[in-house]
């Protein structure tokens, strides 16, 4: 009855080309959020609304957000925001007129080679990171410090490995993650139980962690790659952050080709530099042949 009412009362809206109902939308954090139905306001253009509203409607709390098609497109894209692979994936579509939202639902089921190249190199980009933050606290001393970095290189790693495998990490990530790869479910429990000293603890982590760096950087490095061969000429950083498929992602550019080099993925070119009269190299990228 209250999806009734909710389609009749925003499908009238100008540019909402479609509608969807979420019931409990955040299962996980019941005691967070409290909310009984989020309804997902999709539209074609900006509409100048409140992108978010709380309302009570049949005796029900109810969130709205509204958001453009691009937009979510983007979300799903570069795992800006993890909730919203849920919402489309288990939320009732009640209005769709042009099967628009259905067919997003398709794409993300079957997980399309752009948005999962996207996502690897998201996933993998925060892995990176934050296993070399938790290894540089590690050699200064900071084993609390390095916990920390360590607890999260290690959800990095399972998203990656579920993407990697055509599958949406879940927001109870280790408890799919116990089904799917017991191994590194065995890695993340030794951390958190070994009797070990929290020091050996983190080098086994590290150990591990440090070989995955390795193995998944090439393929998970795909999206830089396919960018680079659309051209001969070596590519600056900025002219690869400035690319329309990279722009948008939240990773660490800079230290994913320092990397690439370094594993002899890469290649680094110095270039003479016009804008200090030639007393500079500038530093380029490309494919090696």
């Amino acid at each position: 009855m209250l999806n009734k009412q909710v389609a009749s009362l925003f499908q009238q809206e100008e540019g909402v080309i479609g509608l969807v109902a979420v019931r409990d939308p955040y299962p996980f954090q019941r005691q967070i959020d409290g909310l009984d139905l989020l309804l997902l306001v999709i539209s074609d253009v900006a509409c100048g609304l409140a992108s978010i509203q709380h309302r009570r409607m049949d005796g029900q709390q109810v969130m709205i957000r509204r958001v453009t098609r691009d937009l979510l497109l983007h979300w799903i894209a570069s795992s800006r925001h993890k909730d919203v692979m849920e919402w489309i994936l288990r939320g009732e579509i009640i209005h769709d007129p042009e099967g628009i939202v259905d067919r997003l639902r398709s794409d993300v089921k079957v997980f399309s080679d752009e948005i999962q190249q996207r996502r690897l190199l998201v996933e993998y980009s925060q892995f990176l990171r934050s296993y070399l933050l938790g290894k540089q606290n590690m050699e200064d001393g900071l084993a609390l410090d390095a916990h920390n970095h360590i607890v999260r290189t290690l959800n990095h790693y399972a998203h990656l490995e579920l993407i990697e495998s055509g599958q949406h990490p879940e927001p109870a990530v280790w408890r799919q993650m116990r089904r799917f790869h017991p191994g590194i479910y065995k890695l993340y429990e030794e951390l958190a139980t070994s009797p070990e000293t929290l020091e050996q603890r983190i080098k086994l982590v590290l150990l591990a962690c440090e070989f995955a760096i390795m193995s998944k950087m090439r393929s998970s490095c795909k999206l830089i790659y396919r960018v680079m061969e659309s051209r001969d000429e070596p590519w600056s950083i900025a002219e690869l952050s400035g690319d329309e498929s990279l722009s948008d992602l939240p990773i660490d550019l800079s230290l994913l080709l320092q990397r690439n080099v370094q594993r002899g993925y890469l290649r680094e070119v110095a270039v003479l530099s016009h804008d200090t009269g030639g007393e500079s190299l500038d530093l380029r990228y490309k494919l090696p042949r």
